[in-house]
């Protein structure tokens, strides 16, 4: 017994060794929560208060289930093969299965993924002859699964306009359809499963009586149905030991509910909240940072977290001109690390948005280092990036198949397989492109394809003389791409990426000069390919790490770079717009990215950014400034003239006379409005650089500027 409680800190063991009472655990980053929650399993078999039948342990991800088990393997000498211990999704397939007649369903019930519900609602629409632009399959997926997730079935669901009234229809057939064909989607499993307890009182109280300790993993990303569905298993006098961390509950988009722990302490914990606060992951200041940005929060649970290994080094946070100069700052301090031995795979480049990796992919590809996007796909391989480099491929050359197929049915057109398989067929007989094939179908089918190819005409006579990045703004406006992810609930992202295609065309003619049009979106075109195949890091090889700060959460790494820290980017500008709890949702997400680094933090802005393939001129992020200032060490680049061939980065210098800044807005009587970006020299030698936006960038000599600052 103390061989299983010796590597245990006072709060660690003081939350294992509980008696059997409900229990909530706020376990900070890297303070060993999954060491407690093993731990506490382990010593409620070893000291013989529960067998492994009687434990149910909870967590939300099938590896995190896993690697509990083979903890557990190691700590208890038993056979765990029997116990309950997996995702709520697998769990409540699990009990469903063994009760499959009493929940309505067929023993060989099957599951539907996402995309076999995506089409299941698709054939649904096709079947009612519903309109599926004004009802997108995707979004009515969306639909379904929130009522559902709220435990509310399409009888239940409230309407207050006649579209929606139509959307709650449809989720009945949808019901009755699944139903029929004896299939469940993923939320299906846990509201099936909670309808079967709630209602068969000898099944409830069997499950009641069976599980005497209920343990679950990342409890502050349950959603509201998860919680009675504990609620209901808990009725019967069994203890629940809740871990979680509502500092960082970064789910709501997904329907978590961070409000479950504030509940679950008012509704069971009472006196036993147990904070884990020591820290083994990351330095001091890196925490400081941390805690001191969270405490703007409101109605947090709160702790503090701590290490003893020392403060470490300070936070470095640099400023760029623009989101170029942002990225090979990255690369620059990137490629001097890996000098200085850090691993590859131990640095981290973290941004809010998908569409930030674009910068951040090309620079790495341009300098010769290995990167693997994480969780994700690379900018040019991403479906809508590919989606609209069909359109601009078939504009170039119309008799690309590969770019016709991709594209001929998306936006949908309604020209189904078999359209293709005769246009296919035709094609080949008198030995065409499929576009030139299109004028030998007939019927339904050629009026369909014929309308395709009259819009790709439109397209490049529209297009024609157009600079390369209005060229692309007007593809994929005028393609129906836009319109079409506009009309998703979670299209947002694949319109950001868009909008960064825009971008890349931008800049892509910036680098190349001047090009004629034609040219350039062959050259442009060209690019896009060589990018999206060959650069990103093999399977195994040492990488660089990309990935958003959602899909890091979880991980950790030595060196962490959180880039785009900008007012409207980084808190999102859709996050501000939900008001306080918006605001508060991405501070948390802030929070995470910061508790991800052990050694090393970098924090980066720029003062523009492209958007729409236009210049933005930014505001650094608030979260910025709820930093302590004696935590950062700020880095500027030295002026162009004196960049040593290391890079040239250093501490920021001293405010300039007349109050003026690196970074200060400021407005000259020829130039107009600008930003100072850089300065040299002293005294009457001082000279500073001002971004102009349209005028430019232009040295000045201080004293004879006439600057004002606004």
């Amino acid at each position: 017994m103390s061989d299983l409680l010796a590597k245990l800190n006072p709060p660690q063991l003081q939350a294992v060794t509980l008696p059997a009472v409900h229990a909530l655990i706020l376990a900070g980053a890297g303070s060993g929560k999954t060491r407690v929650l093993t731990t506490r399993i382990a010593w409620l078999i070893a000291t013989g208060q529960a067998g492994p039948h009687a434990i149910l342990a909870v967590t939300f991800t099938n590896k995190a289930a896993k690697e509990m088990t083979a903890r557990l393997a190691g700590l208890v000498p038993i056979n765990l093969r029997g116990m309950w211990i997996g995702t709520f999704h697998g769990l409540c397939n699990r009990l469903l299965r063994a009760h499959h007649r009493d929940a309505g369903l067929p023993q060989t019930f099957q599951i539907l993924d996402s995309a076999d519900q995506l089409a299941a609602v698709k054939r649904l629409l096709k079947n009612l002859n519903v309109d599926d632009e004004k009802y997108p399959p995707r979004e009515l997926c969306h639909f379904i699964n929130a009522h559902k997730e709220q435990g509310v079935r399409a009888a239940q669901a409230e309407a207050f306009d006649a579209w929606t009234q139509r959307r709650v229809e449809l989720y009945a057939e949808y019901e009755a359809q699944c139903n029929r064909e004896g299939v469940v989607d993923f939320a299906e499993l846990l509201l099936r499963c909670f309808e079967l307890l709630s209602r068969n009182e000898p099944l409830r109280r069997h499950y009641q009586e069976r599980f005497r300790h209920i343990l679950v993993d990342e409890f502050q990303d349950t959603n509201r149905l998860q919680y009675a569905w504990l609620q209901l298993l808990a009725g019967g006098g069994a203890r629940v030991f809740a871990v979680g961390d509502d500092d960082q509950s970064i789910y709501a988009f997904r329907g978590a509910e961070v409000g479950n722990m504030r509940d679950f302490e008012r509704d069971y914990a009472g006196p036993h909240v147990i904070r884990l606060e020591q820290n083994y992951r990351s330095h001091g200041n890196i925490l400081d940072a941390a805690n001191a940005l969270i405490k703007h929060n409101r109605e947090r649970l709160g702790k503090n977290l701590w290490t003893d290994a020392g403060a470490g080094e300070p936070i470095r946070a640099f400023e760029a001109y623009s989101d170029l100069d942002e990225a090979r700052f990255v690369v620059d301090e990137v490629r001097e690390l890996i000098r200085d031995g850090y691993r590859r795979d131990q640095v981290a480049l973290l941004y809010r948005s998908n569409a930030q990796s674009r910068v951040l992919e090309h620079e790495l590809f341009s300098r010769g280092v290995p990167y693997r996007v994480y969780g994700g796909l690379r900018f040019f391989e991403r479906q809508e990036v590919k989606h609209a480099l069909a359109y601009l491929r078939l504009i170039t050359n119309p008799d690309d198949d590969t770019a016709f197929l991709r594209v001929v049915n998306f936006p949908t057109r309604g020209i189904g397989a078999r359209s293709l398989e005769t246009l296919q067929a035709a094609a080949h007989q008198i030995n065409s492109s499929l576009y030139n094939a299109a004028a030998s179908l007939s019927g339904k089918a050629g009026q369909a394809v014929g309308a395709f190819v009259r819009l790709v005409e439109t397209l490049r006579q529209e297009t024609e003389g157009l600079p390369l990045p209005e060229m692309v703004e007007h593809i994929v406006e005028k393609s129906g791409l836009a319109q079409h992810y506009r009309s998703e609930k979670e299209g947002q992202e694949r319109l950001e990426n868009l909008d960064e295609l825009i971008n890349a065309a931008a800049t892509f003619v910036d680098d190349e000069g001047a090009i004629g049009e034609a040219g350039a979106l062959v050259s442009f075109l060209t690019h896009a390919s060589l990018e999206a195949g060959e650069h990103q890091a093999g399977e195994g090889q040492e990488a660089v790490q990309l990935m958003s700060v959602h899909a890091a959460k979880g991980l950790e790494f030595d060196v962490v770079f959180i880039t785009g820290l900008e007012q409207g980017l980084f808190p999102h500008e859709n996050a501000i717009a939900d008001g306080r709890d918006g605001l508060e949702e991405e501070r948390r997400l802030m929070y995470v990215a910061v508790t991800r680094a052990r050694q090393r933090l970098y924090l980066s802005c720029a003062q523009t950014r492209m958007l729409h393939g236009q210049t933005r001129y930014c505001v650094p992020s608030s979260f910025l400034e709820e930093i302590p200032a004696q935590l950062l060490l700020k880095l500027n680049r030295t002026p162009a003239a004196s960049l040593p061939a290391g890079g040239g980065y250093g501490a920021a210098p001293a405010a300039l006379p007349g109050g003026l800044r690196i970074g200060q807005n400021v407005e000259h009587p020829k130039f107009g409005l600008g930003v100072i970006v850089a300065t040299e020299g002293r005294g009457g030698d001082a000279r500073v650089q001002v971004n102009f936006g349209g005028a430019g960038m232009k040295w000045l000599a201080l004293e004879y500027a006439k600057l004002t600052p606004v």
